[in-house]
């Protein structure tokens, strides 16, 4: 029985919680538990603390212990599942959801917190109608909305997304996320735009990621409505400020490539066996050229199943390095990476992918982590029977399909798209590596050209289906039609028919382009 003053201590740690008062709300949790160390509330409420202040592993211990003094407590065992997932332990995240979604009732915040794990781990289906509950019991919490919304346009359902928006814009006019998730749902034009609206809320953005949201939002409107200098004024803005807040340097790229080259240049770096009886298909490429589209179409085949961007061989070679660096990929990740066997990383990519297919029997696995082109070398030989489509597109149409595309603004991985030149640069960077990749691999490596694939469909499709290993399937044909959920920013996209709508879309921007032109025809990429 917990004294009064104890009691009232643990209502104030909650308060300290839900007002962002983090170290408070650890130093009242941290009294209770000197107290009573069996006190699971003051054990999850110190854990929460620590997950929000940067501290996951020393976060999950306090709430495995909040968990195994209330097992039953739906609101502890959601938490557990959203650190697992930060911790990147997929399989027992999926665990602790289940567990607790067992006991949940109408809790609409635990409610979110699952379906974000759920969605987390490719399960949108079972997502959705827990989002649509949260709004229901919370309509004025924009957060639940946006869930909701985001949700709702992965399975192309664009008019119930739109009423979500809408919502979201009507009780808080400047929402960036509302303002850009919107903008994305369809093609605009002169009768039906939004841009008044945006450009309206632009003076009143409370913070940089809003600003650069509604930015993006009005840039992609007038691009749709074709005023191309007024998109290019917005998306030169809203680049040029997170380009600064960044601090982006070309040269780290640079010296990550030459590290891969020089590493894999060695025929004894990273040798050994590797593991055989597994084939995985990887789709790679540089974002932005149809590599949700290519895995689409393998994923429509009833052979195959698809993990969305699954991210495990990035965190198998960065976990079995054991190297320091807070980046996943680095030069120390490389030279460390040189101790281990294809065979042990093949394993524990293995095991990741397992967790996030939930028991897939006999289907190939299908992987499309664009960037995983840089791990080429690293798949080929922990998986020789692996095969491995890279999407080209023409240079200029990916150059500027990166720029105008706002990425996740928290993530390393896309620090060179905020400028032409940048984007430039790396796509040098994607060419030599895929030359590299096509010297030493060429058997498992298939370079798949997006226009091509455009123009001649079938022939193309079945040359990938080969290539794969698959028999062939005319559902491939119908991607289109699946009604699966599409994570990606090319969610719209892909539930039409192939088309050449965005072939080009590069020409509009020429004049702007000029220094990026010049850059890639010096590097022999486009011709004179």
């Amino acid at each position: 029985m917990l004294t009064r003053d104890m009691a009232q201590s643990l209502i104030e740690a909650r308060r300290a919680l839900q007002q962002g008062d983090f170290p408070l709300a650890a130093q009242l949790a941290e009294r209770a538990i000197q107290s009573r160390p069996d006190t699971a509330e003051a054990r999850f409420v110190l854990g929460v603390a620590l997950a929000e202040t940067g501290h996951a592993s020393h976060a999950l211990g306090q709430i495995n212990h909040a968990v195994a003094l209330a097992p039953q407590n739906a609101e502890f065992q959601a938490q557990r599942a959203r650190l697992l997932i930060l911790l990147r332990r997929d399989a027992e995240a999926r665990k602790a959801a289940q567990a607790a979604l067992a006991h949940v009732g109408l809790q609409p915040l635990v409610l979110d917190t699952i379906g974000c794990v759920l969605a987390h781990l490719g399960e949108h289906g079972a997502a959705l109608p827990l989002f649509a509950k949260t709004v229901a019991a919370e309509p004025d919490n924009l957060s639940f909305r946006f869930n909701y919304g985001s949700s709702l346009g992965f399975f192309g359902q664009v008019e119930q997304a739109c009423v979500q928006y809408e919502a979201m814009i009507a009780r808080d006019p400047m929402n960036g996320q509302a303002h850009y998730g919107l903008a994305g749902l369809a093609r605009q034009n002169a009768q039906h735009n939004h841009i008044a609206r945006i450009e309206a809320a632009l003076p009143l953005a409370r913070d940089h990621e809003e600003f650069v949201r509604l930015r993006y939002a009005a840039a992609k409107e007038h691009e749709d409505l074709g005023n191309n200098a007024a998109a290019f004024e917005h998306l030169d803005a809203a680049n040029r400020a997170h380009r600064a807040r960044i601090g982006y340097r070309p040269q780290a790229d640079a010296a990550l490539t030459q590290a891969l080259a020089s590493a894999f240049a060695d025929s004894g770096y990273f040798s050994g066996p590797g593991l055989d009886t597994a084939a995985p298909i990887f789709v790679v490429g540089l974002p932005r050229t149809g590599t949700t589209l290519v895995e689409r179409i393998l994923a429509t085949h009833p052979a195959v199943q698809s993990l969305g961007e699954l991210q495990a061989m990035p965190l198998a070679v960065k976990r079995l390095s054991q190297s320091r660096s807070r980046l996943v990929l680095d030069g120390e990740t490389i030279s460390r990476a040189a101790a281990l066997t294809p065979h042990m990383v093949g394993q524990a990519y293995l095991d990741q992918a397992a967790a996030q297919a939930g028991g897939s029997g006999d289907a190939r696995l299908l992987d499309k982590f664009p960037l995983n082109f840089l791990y080429i070398g690293y798949i080929v030989r922990a998986f020789p029977n692996a095969r491995i489509v890279c999407l080209r597109r023409q240079p200029l149409d990916s150059v500027w399909s990166n720029y105008k595309h706002l990425f996740a603004m928290a993530s390393p991985y896309y620090n060179w798209s905020y400028d032409l030149l940048d984007a430039a640069h790396y796509y040098t960077l994607f060419d030599q590596m895929m030359a590299l990749w096509r010297n030493l691999f060429p058997a498992q490596v298939m370079e798949l050209s997006y226009e091509t694939l455009l123009d001649d469909q079938e022939a193309q499709t079945r040359t990938l289906l080969a290539h794969c290993g698959l028999p062939w399937d005319s559902a491939c044909l119908n991607f289109h039609a699946t009604a699966d959920a599409v994570a990606t920013p090319s969610a719209q996209q892909v539930r039409r028919p192939l088309n050449r709508d965005s072939v080009g879309r590069w020409k509009a921007q020429s004049e702007r382009m000029a220094p990026a032109i010049a850059f890639l025809r010096d590097q022999g990429i486009l011709g004179s």
